[in-house]
């Protein structure tokens, strides 16, 4: 078992809109996280966005995906399979071959991701201008800062050279 999994599986509760989400922190029987954790990261999305039109074989998929090593590929199709998102089917040829695709309920997560995906290209002119906002904003308050400390220190060493 993988370490920070529940060995039971268990609701988090109602989603409604009082729901805490501070709560699957806090409860252990909540897999909610380590399952946000899981289909969250980029190789996952990756994976399940690929496999959305058809199966894939292993090399296809890591061809695909920029990045991505033969060790992270397989780690990462092992445990959406483990999660049901992904099924496995090996054909006896010499040498295996070895297809993937997602299951049913990989399909429904598949259309959450795109919503995300659209969502991402609808508001990233404004993202970037946010990011250019702060970065142009933190390098002026480093540079005060930097400013203000070299200040101290001379009056620091002013002060130190000063005759009692």
């Amino acid at each position: 078992m993988e370490d920070g999994t529940s060995k039971s599986l268990g609701s988090c509760g109602d989603t409604d809109d009082d729901y805490d989400v501070l709560q699957w922190d806090t409860r252990e029987d909540c897999e909610v996280r380590q399952i946000l954790d899981r289909i969250a990261d980029k190789w996952s999305l990756l994976v399940i966005a690929l496999l959305d039109r058809r199966s894939l074989r292993f090399t296809e998929l890591r061809r695909k995906i920029d990045g991505v090593s033969q060790r992270m590929l397989t780690r990462t199709l092992r445990q959406l399979e483990r999660d049901g998102l992904v099924s496995r089917t090996v054909h006896p040829t010499v040498p295996p071959r070895v297809d993937y695709e997602l299951t049913p309920l990989g399909s429904t997560l598949h259309d959450t991701i795109r919503a995300l995906v659209t969502w991402t290209e609808e508001h990233q002119n404004e993202i970037a201008a946010a990011r250019a906002a702060y970065d142009t904003r933190a390098a002026a308050e480093q540079e005060t800062a930097q400013r203000e400390a070299a200040e101290r220190q001379a009056v620091a060493r002013q002060a130190l050279t000063l005759p009692s």
